[in-house]
């Protein structure tokens, strides 16, 4: 009996003991010394949500969006959630959403607060639960003297279907545009103004579908309006519906921990991506509109000092959440990355945009060039050096392609073209990345599959330095990470991982997949080795190309200073994150930095002064402004 009990309870006992072993082994420190370790961090239970962005706060603090956390039941009761986290006093309090933020943009402002734009209107539908027969309705204004207004509920008939469709929200329509001919100033005639509204059939089934375009007459209106403004819509059916977004934009404020209205997106976005100028003006690019289409090339750029937004002069196209870097020329490097949503041919070759004169250099050498959604890209340290690497990536859509490949691009050299990196072992999308204050970068997560399909998580981790040009495996995260994940950097010098958004719950396909909501902590072996160099004191305020002071007992075994900007991740790639080298001069036990004077490289705004010693181990983090 006791040899039948052992045999049947073996495979147990075995997996028991083997994971306490490893356990032991990675708790040795030695292994922790050379490898680093995770940590999970489970909030209480009313506490937790499926965070999809996060952002450190100059206050040490983290800002944890979920709005309606890619979860329909929430959006429908408009349950919209934020957190705010202070992992020092190990505190977490919720914060009241004013719209579903679920998919924003957002970024750092010199301020020290967030600017967040764009959102979720309404969620997709997939063809079989299409109920009503609906799509988009260009609305024309013929009249050259004033616009128009039609309500939400405004109904459209077709003039040869005779099938009648109502609008969903209200649409203004601008007043036709009077054309002259520029030779001799005669009236040759009025282009109508254009207004896109999404409309529903009035009843459910298929025989409200359309098939062909039709002019649709506007009830309601009479007189000199009903014979100026009208309809025109292609196929109106039961197809799929696309994610629609909004335009509300809001900044939230770090110190008072409230999200505060600004003046609305000229285009409503889903899916944004919010990039900060030299300037100190935040480019906002791409998403879907009201409408659920991708917005037609129209980018608009936000006045923190105006709390407005204005178009750029022209218009370029990219697919939704491109990786956008400001260069220290001013100009804007797009690696190719991207979150998908879009022509599969249109706005996916990286280059270098000028957005004033909208000249677009593109960028030669890129290997798997069809394998860019859902890659990663982060700006290799020191940023003064304009080195990127690009990471992974999958095919267009939910295709099982995945990219092993890193690609290395120098924008300094006299021909910048991409050359491959260090491979990964598998191929991978959704690879987190954070720069470290040692000038390594982490590289962790991500999966072989589209969200994670076929449990296909990696859970592995890996620091790339830059100078060897090698990749070092580390200690391996316990929690697998795809879609809707990203990681921060600490103020400790430690590394925050949150979300995770898998298709299925397991292998073969079968069962639902949950939202990743435990949050894991990497410790990299640099805090290991020993007690950490002190920096204390100094200015809170260090003009571009000025000198701070600071005091330091470790003066003499200090070897670098960096300025890294607190990131602002989502969807993988995070454009705010950039590490500064600084002049770095010693005097007994004073420590002086001198900063850069390019405002392009260092744009105004909080940042983490890190110092590190001989043996590679950072100083906790002081904030600094610079104006």
């Amino acid at each position: 009996m006791v040899l039948a009990l052992a045999g049947m309870n073996g495979p147990w006992l075995y997996r028991f003991g083997t994971a306490k072993y490893h356990q032991y082994q990675i708790d040795k420190p030695g292994y922790k010394a050379a490898n680093g370790k995770w940590e999970i961090v489970e909030f209480p239970e009313k506490y937790r949500q499926n965070t999809i962005h996060a952002a450190l706060l100059h206050t040490g603090k983290l800002l944890l969006i979920a709005g309606s956390g890619n979860n329909q039941e929430n959006f429908d009761a408009k349950k919209y959630d934020t957190r705010i986290w202070d992992p020092v006093k190990g505190t977490i309090r919720k914060v009241p959403t004013p719209n579903d933020l679920f998919c924003t943009g957002h970024t750092q402002l010199a301020s020290g607060n967030l600017l967040i734009a764009g959102g979720t209107k309404r969620y997709e539908k997939l063809r079989g639960d299409v109920t009503k027969a609906g799509g988009l309705m260009i609305v024309h204004n013929e009249n050259p003297d004033r616009p128009i207004t039609l309500p939400a509920g405004t109904r459209f008939t077709g003039r040869e279907n005779g099938r009648t469709f109502v609008s969903k929200d209200p649409v203004l329509v601008p007043r036709a545009k009077k054309v002259f001919d520029k030779a001799t100033g005669a009236f040759l005639r009025n282009d109508p103004g254009l207004g896109r509204i999404y409309v529903e059939a009035q009843r459910k089934g298929a025989r409200y579908e359309t098939g062909t375009q039709d002019n649709y007459r506007v009830r309601g209106l009479t007189g000199a309006d009903a014979r100026n403004t009208y309809g025109i819509a292609e196929k109106l059916a039961l197809d799929k519906k696309d994610f629609q977004g909004i335009r509300d934009a809001y900044e939230f404020d770090a110190v008072a921990e409230k999200y505060i209205k600004v003046d609305p997106m000229k285009e409503a976005r889903w899916y944004p991506t919010l990039t900060t100028l030299g300037d100190g003006r935040v480019l906002s690019v791409s998403g879907l509109d009201d409408i659920g289409q991708l917005v037609p090339g129209k980018n608009e750029v936000y006045d923190p000092r105006t709390r407005s937004w204005t178009y750029t002069r022209k218009i370029r196209q990219f697919p939704t959440y491109p990786a956008l870097f400001p260069l220290s020329s001013g100009k804007i490097f797009y690696s190719g990355s991207n979150a998908g949503y879009g022509p599969a041919d249109v706005g996916r070759d990286p280059g270098i945009w000028d957005v004033d004169s909208n000249a677009f250099a593109r960028l030669p050498g890129l290997s798997d060039p069809k394998l860019m959604e859902t890659s990663g890209t982060v700006l290799l340290p020191p940023a003064q050096d304009e080195k990127y690497m690009v990471i992974g990536g999958g095919g267009v859509g939910e295709s099982r392609q995945a990219s092993r490949r890193t690609r290395l691009i120098d924008l300094s050299d006299a021909a910048p073209r991409f050359r491959d990196g260090p491979s990964l072992e598998k191929g991978t999308r959704y690879p987190q990345a954070s720069v470290l204050p040692d000038d390594s970068v982490l590289v962790s997560g991500g999966s072989e599959d589209y969200r994670g399909r076929g449990a296909s998580d990696i859970r592995q981790a890996r620091l790339y330095r830059p100078g060897t040009n090698r990749f070092d495996r580390v200690a391996d995260p316990l929690v697998g990470r795809n879609y809707h994940s990203g990681s921060l950097l600490l103020p400790d010098g430690r590394v925050m991982f949150f979300g995770s958004d898998p298709l299925y719950g397991d292998r073969a396909n079968t069962r639902p997949g949950e939202f990743e909501q435990r949050i894991e902590i990497y410790t990299p072996p640099y805090l290991y080795r020993g007690a950490r160099p002190v920096l204390s004191g100094g200015p809170r305020t260090v003009p571009r190309g000025g000198t701070g002071t600071f005091t330091s007992p470790d003066a003499s075994s200090l070897r670098t200073a960096r300025l890294i900007r607190p990131s602002a991740s989502t969807h993988v790639t995070d454009v705010d994150q950039r590490s500064v080298k600084l002049g770095l001069t010693k005097s007994g036990d004073r420590v002086t930095v001198r900063l850069p004077e390019n405002r392009n490289l260092v744009p105004s705004g909080w940042y983490m002064l890190f110092v590190t010693d001989d043996r590679g181990r950072p100083s906790k983090a002081q904030w600094v402004k610079v104006p």
